[in-house]
């Protein structure tokens, strides 16, 4: 038995597979946002410039690795859309 699969199906696969991560990841971020009413940048200058929070602070970590996580698959998935070669190790 063969299977035939395309660069263009391989690439729409993998990009699926991506977006089925970003999207609870930028959920969970909007979700600080509103709770917040601010962006990470200027919930941090509020932290620094506030008293003492620790709920503040535990919610500040996990955003901010939401983020960066974000960041990361957003590039992943540019770089998967921008992929000229495709190869299968």
């Amino acid at each position: 038995m063969e299977v035939v699969i395309s660069k263009k199906d391989l690439k729409t696969y993998e990009k699926l597979k991506l977006i089925s991560e970003i999207v609870p990841i930028r959920e969970r971020i909007k979700m600080f946002e509103r709770k917040y009413n601010c962006s990470l940048e200027e919930f941090e200058k509020r932290l620094k410039e506030g008293e003492e929070d620790f709920e503040a602070w535990d919610d500040y970590i996990e955003w901010k690795a939401y983020v960066k996580t974000f960041k990361e698959l957003k590039k992943k998935l540019k770089e998967i859309e921008n992929a000229q070669g495709v190869r299968i190790a």
